[in-house]
This record gives C-alpha cells, sequence and structure tokens, in this order.
C-alpha cells in the first residue's frame, strides 16, 4: 500500500531525514511512504496541489496528531479531512491520547466550552481515523493489524 506521511514534522530542521527514517519504516512493514518534501516545490499553491496528489495516490493516511503551535497541526487536519472525503483509511498517532477535558478542563481560557465525548482530538477527526498512542512505527503496527486498509471508519452517507 502507499500511505501519506502527514503531520507537522516537515517543519523541523531535520525533516528531510524524517522523511527518509518514516520512508523507510514503511518499506519494512512492506508500504512505500510518500512524504510531503518529496515533491520539489516553491509556491504555496504548488505544495498545496502536490501534497493533495500524494494524497489521491496514497491507499492510507499515517498523521501526527500531536499538539504543534498549541493545537494539531491545521494543515495535517486538512490533509485528515481530505483523505476522509477521498475514503482513505486514516491513522493518526498520538504521544497523549487522554480525552480534550482530561487535557484542558471543560472550558479553555476565554470561558468555552471545550467538548467532552471523551476523545483525545476533535469529534471530526477521532471519528473519521484511528487514533494509535504512540509513533509513526506503532500506526503502522496498527495498520497491519486492520482488517480494511482502505476505507476510514463509516462516518459520511
Amino acid at each position: 500500500m502507499k500511505i501519506y506521511i502527514a503531520g507537522p514534522d516537515v517543519f523541523e530542521k531535520n525533516a528531510v531525514e524524517i522523511g527518509r527514517k518514516y520512508k523507510s519504516l514503511c518499506e519494512k512493514y512492506g508500504h512505500t511512504g510518500l512524504f510531503p518534501l518529496d515533491n520539489e516545490c516553491s509556491s504555496s499553491k504548488e505544495i498545496c496541489e502536490a501534497n493533495i496528489s500524494l494524497i489521491n495516490k496514497s491507499d492510507v493516511v499515517i498523521a501526527n496528531g500531536n499538539e504543534f503551535r498549541g493545537e494539531m497541526d491545521v494543515g495535517t487536519a486538512f490533509e485528515i479531512g481530505f483523505a476522509a472525503a477521498k475514503n482513505k483509511k486514516i491513522i493518526v498517532y498520538m504521544d497523549d491520547t487522554a480525552s480534550l477535558v482530561d487535557k484542558y478542563g471543560r472550558e479553555d481560557e476565554k470561558g468555552r466550552n471545550v467538548e467532552d465525548f471523551g476523545l483525545p482530538l476533535n469529534l471530526m477527526i477521532s471519528e473519521s481515523a484511528e487514533i494509535v498512542k504512540g509513533t509513526f512505527e506503532d500506526a503502522l503496527k496498527k495498520l497491519r493489524n486492520c482488517n480494511s486498509p482502505t476505507t476510514h471508519k463509516e462516518v459520511f452517507l
């Protein structure tokens, strides 16, 4: 299977090395990894179109759901949503899978309610993906144990 590797890892100083590592892990499990920095693009429009093309070519999206600048990376959230709309299998890995309420309480700093469904991420992400506590490799192991590798949870009519 082809796996699109989503997440804010592309912003790390050693992003190319991280991409090589993840792609190598994909090969170890019999898959092909597609990393956003595989594209050679210079403009934001080119990057967006190239990443969408990689998601379209993939069978699965594995996404880093860890906090980035205070919450899940919004680009990663977009990629997850796009993959869900394309009925791709999605696995999100995280260091901390405690519920939002356990992490932040019942209200945020501005007094707004925090959703209380016992989920570690916004319900739209959590209900469209398999959530794995752990690393990218743990997500690959989860994929190996999935019955249906090509579709996300059936939440769309």
